[in-house]
């Protein structure tokens, strides 16, 4: 007689306790801690990166979200979480670069897709975000890593500029968001961001 296998587990357990299932990710189960500790220590770019810290991927949520906050001074609440969170789901599913997600393709993209709807939801956003506000998120995200590339991740500019684009002239970027921080630091300040935007 075989014994059947169980079902390979699809939840993860979060220091806050909560099981988040990765392929239906409620909204209930996700905690602004969760996502800012697990943000802190997700590495962008690998982890290649100058500086005697990692550039976190709660440091790069921050820039993306004051760039877009500076291209649209009069963006609504919602709008500029959504630019903040717009990498959440990393904190589950970490960061994969770019050219790796492309081969992954769309089962990668799928989950994703679920678990920043979830959060989303959980922080009172839009789930079906519009086209335009997507644009304009990947925008502010494409200036952030020109400016990540060439500062910390040792491209050289001619190779930022065919990848990412020319990133607009007399554009303010907040330069601390490009100094990587300790974990710890880098948690503190998404959650005072996040706080802030929650009202």
């Amino acid at each position: 007689m075989s014994v059947s296998a169980s079902p390979p587990r699809a939840w993860q357990l979060m220091l806050s306790g909560r099981r988040l299932d990765l392929l239906n990710p409620q909204s209930e189960d996700i905690e602004a801690e969760d996502i800012a500790l697990g943000l802190s220590r997700v590495a962008r770019w690998n982890g290649q990166t100058k500086g005697a810290h990692s550039l976190s991927v709660a440091q790069h949520s921050l820039l993306v979200e004051s760039i877009f906050f500076a291209m649209n001074p009069h963006a609504r609440r919602e709008e500029r979480l959504a630019a903040l969170l717009h990498d959440a789901p990393e904190y589950v599913v970490g960061d994969m670069i770019s050219p790796f997600k492309a081969v992954i393709g769309g089962d990668y993209k799928a989950v994703e897709k679920r678990l920043l709807g979830a959060i989303h939801k959980r922080f009172n956003i839009p789930v079906d975000t519009p086209s335009t506000l997507i644009s304009e998120i990947k925008n502010a995200d494409g200036i952030a890593a020109y400016h990540e590339a060439v500062t910390l991740a040792g491209f050289d500019e001619q190779d930022a500029l065919k990848i990412f684009g020319a990133p607009p002239r007399g554009l303010s970027i907040q330069k601390e968001f490009l100094d990587p921080m300790p974990a710890e630091k880098a948690k503190a300040v998404f959650l005072d961001r996040l706080s802030l935007l929650l009202g």
